[in-house]
């Protein structure tokens, strides 16, 4: 079973840009949700969240955050063993 990732994102968000490549970059499928124009799934993303700002990714059922935190998981050497578990 693949792993669902979700990210909740905006297309002029370079931060959101550089997470879906390196998403991408690991061949992880990506579940995209744009709140570009779109409130109600803003405020979705915030209340599941807690945060304000773009992207916001699960993988799985674990919150990961936003971009930077994203990349903080891959240079620890988490980000694999957390797919993997996801999935």
């Amino acid at each position: 079973m693949a792993v669902e990732v979700l990210m909740y994102s905006s297309n002029y968000c370079p931060f959101c840009m550089r997470a879906k490549q390196l998403l991408q970059s690991k061949g992880v499928a990506i579940k995209e949700l744009i709140v570009d124009g779109n409130p109600e799934l803003r405020q979705e993303m915030m209340q599941k969240s807690g945060r304000h700002t773009v992207p916001q990714i699960w993988i799985g059922d674990t919150h990961v955050g936003g971009c930077d935190d994203l990349f903080a998981l891959e240079r620890a050497g988490e980000f694999d063993a957390l797919v993997q578990c996801a999935g």
